[in-house]
């Protein structure tokens, strides 16, 4: 008697608690969301793509009721990462009614500007289009680079800007002829570095002869330095430097003076 007496105890309670329970819920679903806030959460350099307004006009659009009940948070969390510049997007709400949303937002490690196409691309090698209102202080990359180069392209923009020097020298990186060439702040010229390995190697290359042999020259002496090859740098003279003709007339008669095809077939006949 005991025994049944207990149960019938605890059935009595699980459904009284249940009927508070839903009638707590029901007055939830129909409580006004008191608040909204935004946390544009801390990256690795501040970007600004997105704005605490333009978020919560979103909000304002998935629940024009402001009803607590009404909102859809995982639809909401699908909109917001959507989001071309948002890299992940996590939305809560408390019993308070007080809705939170937490967004992280896409840093660029470049800028990319390959034929018609303008945009940006971040450390992991997504891309993601250019802003109208906001623009990403950032190394500009032009010409034909392919997806698969993204990672060490990334990496490459990485070791320049952490290092003094390159930071100073290099403004810019250009692919051609399926190479690449860093873009200088002084002078005229191109540093060529071919491929995108041994990339600490050939920066080191190209300090060694600015600090050895470049800081004693004018840096419009030159069009290309190249430090693509293992163990040497390869000069090109810049043809519009005035100070430079009597070193390219030079050359040019060396040049000239080197038996062609004709001679040395000439000259074993005889």
């Amino acid at each position: 008697m005991k025994k049944k007496f207990r149960i019938l105890k605890i059935l009595i309670t699980v459904i009284i608690f249940g009927f508070l329970l839903s009638f707590s819920l029901k007055r939830f679903h129909h409580k006004p969301m008191e608040k909204v806030t935004v946390n544009l959460l801390k990256t690795t350099r501040p970007v600004y793509f997105i704005d605490e307004k333009e978020v919560k006009q979103m909000v304002e659009k998935s629940n024009p009721g402001k009803k607590v009940g009404d909102i859809d948070i995982p639809e909401l969390e699908k909109e917001l990462r959507a989001l071309p510049a948002v890299d992940s997007a996590n939305v809560y709400l408390n019993l308070n009614g007080n809705l939170t949303i937490d967004i992280r937002q896409k840093v660029p490690a470049f800028r990319l500007s390959r034929g018609d196409e303008d945009f940006y691309v971040d450390t992991k090698g997504t891309e993601f289009p250019v802003s109208k209102n906001y623009s990403f202080p950032c190394m500009l990359v032009t010409g034909k680079v392919d997806p698969s180069e993204y990672p060490k392209l990334a990496e490459l923009v990485y070791k320049i800007e952490k290092d003094e020097f390159s930071r100073k020298y290099f403004i810019g990186i250009s692919k051609e002829k399926g190479g690449y060439n860093l873009l200088t702040s002084t002078g005229n010229y191109k540093v060529e570095i071919g491929d995108l390995d041994k990339i600490h190697l050939k920066v080191e290359g190209f300090k060694t002869f600015v600090e050895k042999y470049l800081v004693y020259q004018q840096p419009e002496k030159y069009s290309k330095i190249s430090v693509k090859y293992d163990n040497q740098i390869v000069t090109t003279l810049n043809p519009n430097f005035k100070e430079n003709d009597s070193l390219i007339n030079l050359g040019r008669k060396e040049l000239a003076k080197t038996p062609t095809v004709a001679d040395a077939a000439k000259a074993r006949t005889n």
